[in-house]
């Protein structure tokens, strides 16, 4: 069953002096998700931008992982990029970049990604259950970034509860989906196929569906041949 929305440090969850937080839903999923990735990312390098980061927890076990590649975590709420930094502090791996604050209903994600000063063409992006706890716009700027980020044989990867064919594909999913929605009308699961098309107006297409636990799916997008 997905997630119920509650705020990372907000959970009852412990918080470590230095700012730690720690997410019941990593020790869950990091596994699975990782198995999906180094599919991809085995062997690679260059730069990686995870965007809504959370807890800082996914991009250190990744980082772990892929010495030859470049992390680059972000977020908006300030008390997760503080737990990212000390996650990153608490590691020591010189490939985790210090977080971004990354707006992504700003097609430009973040200042460091407009002048410059972030990663250049990516490797790939990862977002993990995100868009359904946020309005529509985030998802659009989501795509267009990742629409102007990612290198020529860039993927985008998308984790999280979604519909698909306008159906959802658990009953546990239709419960959480109403849940968020009387929690604030602009969440919500989202459909594959409205995903499709903010891929297509990005010069993205979906090349892959895993299924994952927990009635959850990652969605893998690359460039269209014509991009």
């Amino acid at each position: 069953m997905a997630e119920f929305v509650v705020e990372f440090g907000k959970d009852g969850r412990p918080v470590e002096p230095d700012g730690r937080l720690d997410a019941a839903a990593f020790h869950r999923n990091h596994q699975p998700i990782w198995d999906v990735l180094q599919r991809f990312l085995a062997g690679r390098s260059g730069d990686v931008v995870e965007a809504g980061s959370g807890t800082g927890q996914h991009v250190v076990h990744f980082a772990r992982h892929t010495p030859d590649i470049v992390w680059w975590p972000g977020d908006l709420n300030e008390q997760h990029l503080k737990s990212i930094a000390a996650w990153r502090a608490h590691a020591g791996l010189s490939n985790i970049r210090p977080p971004l604050r990354i707006d992504l209903s700003d097609p430009a994600w973040c200042a460091e990604m407009r002048d410059g000063r972030g990663p250049g063409k990516l490797l790939a992006a990862f977002c993990a259950n995100v868009i359904h706890i946020a309005p529509w716009r985030v998802a659009e700027g989501l795509f267009a970034g990742a629409g102007r980020y990612l290198g020529a044989d860039g993927r985008l990867f998308l984790y999280g509860p979604f519909k698909r064919g306008g159906k959802h594909i658990a009953v546990s999913n239709a419960v959480f989906d109403s849940a968020l929605r009387d929690q604030n009308p602009e969440w919500g699961v989202r459909d594959v196929a409205d995903l499709e098309g903010l891929a297509a107006d990005a010069g993205l297409a979906l090349i892959e569906m895993v299924e994952m636990p927990a009635n959850n799916l990652i969605l893998v997008f690359g460039r269209t041949e014509t991009a």
